[in-house]
């Protein structure tokens, strides 16, 4: 475990901070998985590699993981690690392999139509670490699976609003050109980083949009698997948090920093959840105003 274990120790990400939350053995599944994950999105972003070689090693990575789910012997450190926890959860090779197509979509599409067409993407490259998460949690109901979708996707639209300045900067734009159409916002501008109240309106949208899956989520998930799902609801409060900050600075995204919870806020946040767990409140702590 010690490869996964350096991987999430060195990205200091909100999805590894909610593995407090877990027991020893699930939260080392758990960094396992998001090892693997933080590879193949690191070989998809390396833009000093030819988008071919990217490809290239996209592939090596889809066909080393599969070997790892058909019980054969993977060659790569994360995905021996990984192959214990795909053994005992019975995590199933297609959703990997929808995870690296979704990584693979960022080395051609830089822009989405519709709002349709990016939550394709969301699913590949959220809501499918959802729906593996889940194995690894464990949980009763297969309405968890829709939970998992929805959360996964409300997440990965509040990630968009929060990078669109560093997302320009690598020539994408994640909003869809029919939403910025309407609201009458070019490529330009952001690519730019001009912040106007049209962009403000726009980003609006989108964070209407998000707070639609949050609160899908929140009323998905069955009364008896809320328990279990304690650090995907902490990934649920946090990702709230930050989107209801973004809301209150007008969505102003294009500074320097981006916008982020403080450790003060984080922690608070782990301990209300914690609290909530073992106390029995676990109604989802957000999703609503």
């Amino acid at each position: 475990m010690q490869e996964s274990r350096t991987i999430t120790r060195r990205s200091a990400s909100n999805l590894a901070l909610a593995f407090v939350l877990l027991p020893k053995h699930k939260r080392d599944g758990m960094s396992a998985l998001y090892a693997f994950c933080r590879e193949v999105d690191d070989v998809a972003d390396n833009e000093t590699l030819p988008v071919p070689e990217r490809r290239q090693r996209l592939e090596l990575w889809r066909t080393d993981v599969q070997k790892a789910c058909a019980g054969q012997s993977p060659e790569l450190p994360v995905n021996r690690e990984l192959q214990t926890f795909i053994e005992r959860y019975r995590l199933p090779f297609h959703l990997f392999d929808e995870l690296i197509r979704g990584v693979e979509m960022d080395l051609d599409t830089k822009r989405y139509e519709t709002y349709e067409d990016l939550e394709k993407y969301c699913y590949r490259v959220a809501s499918v670490v959802g729906l593996l998460s889940i194995e690894i949690f464990g949980y009763t109901d297969p309405a968890t699976r829709a939970y998992a979708d929805s959360l996964g996707k409300a997440l990965q639209l509040t990630n968009i609003l929060r990078d669109v300045r560093s997302d320009a900067e690598r020539g994408r734009i994640y909003i869809p050109r029919s939403v910025m159409a309407h609201f009458s916002v070019r490529d330009e501008e952001i690519l730019r980083l001009k912040y106007s109240d049209r962009f403000r309106a726009m980003a609006s949208d989108v964070a209407g949009h998000a707070r639609n899956f949050y609160q899908r989520a929140r009323e998905t998930l069955p009364e008896q698997d809320r328990r279990s799902m304690a650090a995907a609801e902490l990934m649920g409060s946090v990702y709230w948090r930050l989107l209801r900050k973004l809301e209150l600075q007008g969505f102003d995204v294009f500074g320097p920093n981006p916008t982020r919870l403080g450790t003060g806020q984080k922690l608070l946040l782990i301990l209300r959840t914690w609290y909530r767990m073992l106390s029995g409140a676990v109604v989802p702590n957000y999703g609503v105003s």
